[in-house]
């Protein structure tokens, strides 16, 4: 099943993705959020704001930032970690997993539309 691109295709479905995202009632999220969103969909917890900065070579204040705004979506929660009162824990929702469900559809119904062009 596998699919290759060129560099202009690949470009395209980015920009298809993208504009898909623009245009849906979702909320817009910033490169920086989707990755955080994903890194904490798609690897296996626990996930501490420390983590999440050393995975994506950032300072913390950026994903505590990240993370205010995500949760006001509430795309994810937190909770101060029981063993070890200094670690707050970021979690899943229902609503954040739907979010990341619907952004792989979009990314799976794109790339289907760009491949039946070719």
């Amino acid at each position: 099943m596998g699919l290759e691109l060129s560099t202009a295709e690949v470009l395209n479905l980015w920009h298809d993705v993208h504009l898909t995202l623009v245009r849906d009632d979702e909320p817009d999220l910033s490169a920086r959020q989707i990755s955080i969103l994903l890194t904490i969909y798609l690897e296996a917890p626990p996930h501490t704001v420390r983590d999440l900065a050393a995975r994506l070579n950032v300072a913390k204040p950026v994903i505590t930032r990240a993370l205010d705004s995500m949760g006001k979506l509430g795309l994810v929660t937190r909770r101060r970690d029981e063993k070890d009162r200094r670690n707050v824990l970021i979690q899943r929702t229902v609503t954040g997993a739907l979010y990341v469900e619907r952004l792989a559809d979009t990314i799976a119904s794109r790339a289907s539309a760009l491949r039946d062009e070719t």
